[in-house]
This record gives structure tokens, C-alpha cells and sequence, in this order.
């Protein structure tokens, strides 16, 4: 069966991007889990709740198909978090489907998997740094794929997010 692990923020995680994409990858029939800095609840920005059931110090990219950062203003929190970089390069080294949504797509340029990949990602000047700097090829689309890396820009996007994020894991 097919795994996916969604990584949220403790806290402003951005409610639609998580819960939009689980119900959309969960309606196909792919297994879900949640990680957050560490295991237990995590509360959104808009007031839903997610619990994390581990947390990413315990996370072994290998054991899923899917790595899937959401954004919202709490995941600044992992822009410098060596576990989340290094989630985030191991799912790249092993081939594994990377997506981010939001202002996420600055934790997979921050952990050097965006050089020379084309990615969208919320439109600030401060995200839209971090990008540059990167070496990324920041398209400013609502969903850019390049590869198995999916980034999408907010959550207007989620439902595509999601739809895009099952198609290639059904591939």
C-alpha cells in the first residue's frame, strides 16, 4: 500500500493545506500519517486540530512514498531544522514524491533540493529570497512539478496540491 507522511507545524499550520490534500489522498486509497516537530496534537492557524503521531527525529523517509511539507506561517520553524532537511534530502536521494505547499517549498530550497528545479511557492519577497538563493527556478505558477518535487503557492491550491500529489504517486 501506498504511504504518504504529511510534516506540520506544531502551530499556523495552514488548515485547507493539510486537511484538503489527507481527505483527497486518503479518498485514493494511500495510508496517511502526520509528523510534526514532535508526536501530539498540532493546531492549525484557522482552528482545526491534527495529531502527530511521531515526531521527525523519528522519521525514516524510506518507509513512505510521499513526503509532503505544509506551509502556513508555522513552518517557518523548520526553514533551519536539520530534520527536516534531512527528511527532505533523503526523500530526493531515494526518489521518493517531495511536495510543499505554500511557504514550505523554503524548507526544500533551504535543505538544497530546489537547485535548478523549477518551484513555485507563497508569494513574499522573503520566501521568494530564500528561493532565489537557492538556486531554484521560482515560476510564481499556483502548482509547479519538476520531477517527483511538487510545490504549490497557498491554499487556493490545495485541491490541485492534492489531486497532482495522487497522480504521481499512482504512476
Amino acid at each position: 500500500m501506498l504511504h504518504a507522511l504529511f510534516i506540520v507545524a506544531p502551530e499556523n499550520f495552514r488548515d485547507e493545506e493539510l486537511f484538503v490534500p489527507l481527505e483527497i489522498l486518503k479518498n485514493a486509497g494511500i495510508e496517511t500519517t502526520i509528523a510534526s516537530k514532535e508526536a501530539g496534537i498540532c493546531h492549525g492557524k484557522l482552528g482545526g486540530e491534527a495529531e502527530a503521531v511521531i515526531g521527525l527525529n523519528q522519521v525514516n523517509a524510506e518507509d513512505f512514498d510521499a513526503i509532503i511539507f505544509i506551509g502556513g506561517s508555522g513552518s517557518e520553524i523548520y526553514f533551519e531544522d536539520p530534520a527536516a532537511h534531512l527528511i527532505a534530502k533523503k526523500a530526493f536521494k531515494n526518489g521518493k514524491i517531495l511536495a510543499a505547499i505554500c511557504a514550505a517549498p523554503a524548507i526544500l530550497a533551504k535543505a538544497g533540493v530546489l537547485k535548478e528545479k523549477s518551484a513555485t511557492i507563497f508569494p513574499s519577497p522573503a520566501y521568494e529570497e530564500i528561493m532565489e538563493k537557492s538556486g531554484t527556478n521560482l515560476t510564481r505558477a499556483d502548482l509547479e512539478v519538476d520531477g517527483k518535487i511538487i510545490t504549490a503557492n497557498g491554499p487556493a491550491a490545495a485541491e490541485k496540491f492534492g489531486e497532482k500529489i495522487v497522480e504521481l504517486l499512482k504512476k
